[in-house]
């Protein structure tokens, strides 16, 4: 099992290129299943959960070609086995996303149902309770979701604000016959580029982006090619490692309209950022010369601060000068990192969802254990700045969602290695 050896201390100066984003390419890499043509998705990141996602579509019978860097081509012109096993669905909750694909295209599908999760319970109900109003008949049984029926549209209003349900409904209803409504619909930036990808295969979306989406449902999309967006979670850790660190780093292919509240809050911290437009998009300048200043901070849906980036603000607020109050709201057990924060000498007191960070002179390197991905990236910042090594066990959950990220860290000062 591999491990992350950090060396901290060291300022990060430079550029680096933020890759596709891992919660974009998993919706829409099952988006290919709606259509009997191929699709071509550019900008994929190199990550576990898309391996785990590309082998669960395979044993279905979509053909994948990703010999190019970063581009992948599925043809799912035959789907043999409209199901997704609890082998491969126990790795990645995420792969609940081919049943409204599968139940629109086949008329039928079986999926596992994900089972627990280190962060939270991320019901799927929304998921069952919105195809039954599409006219699914569902069964929950050993384990599984088994669907079918023919899909008619509707309007639906969402319990609980929900990304994956929203994509999941979304993609089911555009093959459903009439329209259908999503009300309280996930605005996230996500949701955004899978309806611009199935736009591009076909479909007539209105509203995405807000929290009424409208699906007028067609009877057949077709192939299309399309560029994941870049990963707004990846861009908001390196600027926030820069803002922890010290330094000047430019974050290159970076979506900035996306991490509003991210960067707001890296300004209140002390860290000074600049957006310009560039030949591959936007770029992200992250500056902090003086104090670090602490910040409150309280998760929301989108466009609110993201949950995905409490952990890695936790970090920050650890060695910054004054009390941070952090408050989750998102899921219920996502502070799990709090104890490895600890052995690096954080000052951290939890009382339910809200964690009191009190700023301290330093933090000293330890050995440490990642429990999720985002506590991963927390962890990765606060050995940046620790004195002396950290040693983080565990890293295959950051391997779910970061691409190369040691590599990217070395190439701008830091002191950081894999070891097996």
């Amino acid at each position: 099992m591999d491990k992350l050896l950090i060396e901290g201390g060291q300022r990060l100066e430079g550029d680096v290129v933020v890759s596709g984003a891992k919660n974009a390419a998993l919706p829409i890499l099952c988006a290919a299943l709606l259509t009997s043509e191929p699709v071509t998705l550019t900008n994929v990141p190199r990550l576990n959960d898309v391996d785990t996602m590309a082998r669960l579509l395979a044993q279905m019978g979509v053909a994948l070609d990703a010999r190019t860097s970063g581009v992948v081509t599925l043809d799912a012109r035959r789907i043999d086995w409209p199901l997704a096993p609890y082998e491969l669905v126990k790795t990645m909750r995420a792969s609940i996303l081919a049943l409204g694909p599968l139940l629109a295209r086949c008329g039928e599908a079986r999926v596992s149902l994900p089972g627990g999760c280190a962060i939270g319970l991320r019901p799927v109900d929304q998921h069952v309770k919105g195809l039954e109003a599409m006219g699914a008949t569902i069964d929950l049984e050993h384990g599984y979701i088994s669907a079918a029926g023919r899909l008619r549209g509707t309007t639906f209003v969402f319990d609980m604000v929900t990304v994956t349900g929203t994509e999941n409904l979304l993609m089911a209803a555009t093959l459903a016959e009439g329209t259908t409504t999503l009300e309280n619909a996930a605005r996230e930036p996500e949701v955004v580029d899978l309806a611009r990808c199935l736009t591009a295969m076909g479909a007539r979306i209105a509203g995405a982006g807000s929290d009424r989406i409208t699906i007028e449902g067609v009877s057949r999309l077709h192939g299309a090619t399309h560029a994941i967006m870049p990963d707004r979670i990846e861009t908001g850790t390196f600027l926030a490692a820069v803002a922890a660190a010290g330094g000047d780093v430019a974050v290159r292919s970076a979506q900035a309209d996306s991490l509003e509240a991210v960067m707001e809050k890296l300004r209140e911290a002390g860290a000074e950022i600049d957006v310009s437009s560039d030949t591959s998009g936007k770029t992200i300048r992250v500056r902090r010369n003086g104090l670090l200043a602490a910040v409150n901070v309280r998760t929301a849906p989108h466009p609110g601060f993201p949950t995905d980036m409490q952990a890695q603000f936790m970090a920050l607020a650890a060695r910054a000068e004054g009390t941070a109050v952090i408050t989750e709201t998102i899921f219920e057990n996502r502070m799990m990192h709090v104890q490895e924060l600890k052995r690096l000498g954080a000052d951290i007191e939890v009382e339910g969802s809200t964690a009191v960070v009190k700023g301290v002179a330093k933090l000293t390197g330890a050995d440490v254990m990642a429990t999720d991905l985002r506590a991963s990236a927390c962890l990765v910042i606060a050995g940046l700045v620790a004195e002396g090594q950290t040693t983080i066990d565990r890293i295959y959950h950051l391997d779910r969602g970061y691409e190369r990220i040691e590599d990217k860290l070395s190439l701008l000062g830091a002191r950081i290695s894999r070891v097996a």
